[in-house]
């Protein structure tokens, strides 16, 4: 969360991505540095098990939301 807070604050578009585990978390830290509503997406839980395709294909279904945050 700080990486993406200092990128938004210099103007720099981005967008937090975690699991959904981290979602009140999140919340909580983007909240206490400043920017509640920095742009986030939440991927299913857990994360750290998957296989190189099952990440690229967790990374699929979410880019265009990623995109979208980005552009909007």
């Amino acid at each position: 969360m700080h990486d993406i807070v200092d990128l938004e604050s210099r103007g720099v578009p981005g967008v937090f991505v975690a699991s959904s585990e981290f979602v009140s978390g999140a919340d909580a830290q983007s909240t206490a540095l400043g920017f509640p509503d920095v742009a986030r997406i939440f991927v299913e839980h857990p994360i750290q098990d998957r296989t190189d395709d099952e990440m690229r294909a967790l990374a699929a279904g979410v880019i265009d939301s990623v995109i979208s945050e980005i552009i909007s």
